[in-house]
């Protein structure tokens, strides 16, 4: 079991001003951070050593857009997004993050008014199964994010994950579980945890809220409990969002500030996770 914090609370990218934060993060407790991977040309390998001279572990999350969708009608946009995804995962290598998270599957807040047609599914399974292709020949898992309705529509549940990543048909590419994006969409918090269990390979920490975990609606028995039952023994990451990246306000909706300070959401977040962790051990 792991711990991670994610740094979108705090930046799009990597920079100097981290350095104290990165800092603070190990002091916590942290295992390791999620790394935001949208800037393509910075150094990762200088910060994969920085990182590990902290002692910090990492694993990293993208998003791809409209220009860049892999499922998209148009094949030269597929290409791209398939060759921005397969950049992303050199960053990887470079930075030493393990997993890939995100919903790099498809446009970020893009919508056709309809749900997916069987050619976008079958556009995405195909481009996903050359990003797979990739991540095996650097090591790196993918970990797709199944995200609500008023952010995709490609992927909505965690069954529609589970089936994706099984008609892709890779063993480097995964689904990820996110809490934030069940306490909207699923029916049943331990049916949806189950019913990707076998392809299970991180998961995120997120209140209804995106503030402190803990602190909000979530039914955070019935997601622990499950998690428990099925095993998972892997990264649990904090997703929490501020007001420190303007581009993603049209994706995460944050107006306005839940919580004292990144620090304090970070210090009880994970003083949170391992209590809950610690009840089931």
């Amino acid at each position: 079991m792991k711990f991670g914090m994610n740094l979108l609370l705090w930046t799009g990218e990597l920079n100097e001003s981290m350095v104290p934060v990165l800092e603070s993060l190990k002091k916590m407790g942290y295992d390791g951070v999620e790394l935001p991977v949208f800037n393509m040309d910075l150094d990762y390998a200088a910060w994969g050593r920085r990182l590990d001279d902290l002692g910090l572990e990492r694993t990293a999350v993208t998003v791809r857009g409209v220009d860049d969708n892999p499922s998209s009608p148009d094949a030269a946009v597929r290409a791209l997004g398939v060759e921005h995804n397969r950049r992303v995962l050199d960053c990887c290598r470079e930075v030493g993050a393990t997993v890939l998270v995100g919903p790099y599957h498809s446009a970020l807040g893009h919508f056709t008014g309809h749900g997916p047609t069987a050619d976008e599914w079958k556009w995405g399974v195909e481009s996903m199964r050359q990003v797979a292709e990739h991540a095996g020949s650097v090591d790196v898992m993918l970990g797709l994010e199944c995200l609500n309705r008023f952010e995709c529509y490609l992927l909505n549940t965690h069954a529609d994950s589970a089936r994706f990543v099984r008609d892709v048909g890779h063993p480097h590419c995964r689904v990820m579980y996110d809490t934030f994006h069940a306490n909207i969409e699923e029916k049943s918090i331990p049916a949806a945890i189950r019913t990707c269990a076998d392809v299970l390979c991180h998961v995120h920490i997120s209140e209804n809220d995106r503030s402190t975990p803990g602190a909000g609606n979530v039914r955070w028995a019935e997601n622990f409990d499950t998690l428990s039952e099925i095993g998972y023994d892997g990264w649990y990451v904090i997703e929490a969002f501020g007001l420190a990246l303007p581009e993603l306000a049209a994706a995460t909706k944050i107006w306005r500030r839940m919580y004292q300070s990144e620090e304090q959401l970070a210090r009880d977040g994970l003083a949170f996770m391992k209590s809950e962790v610690a009840k089931r051990a």
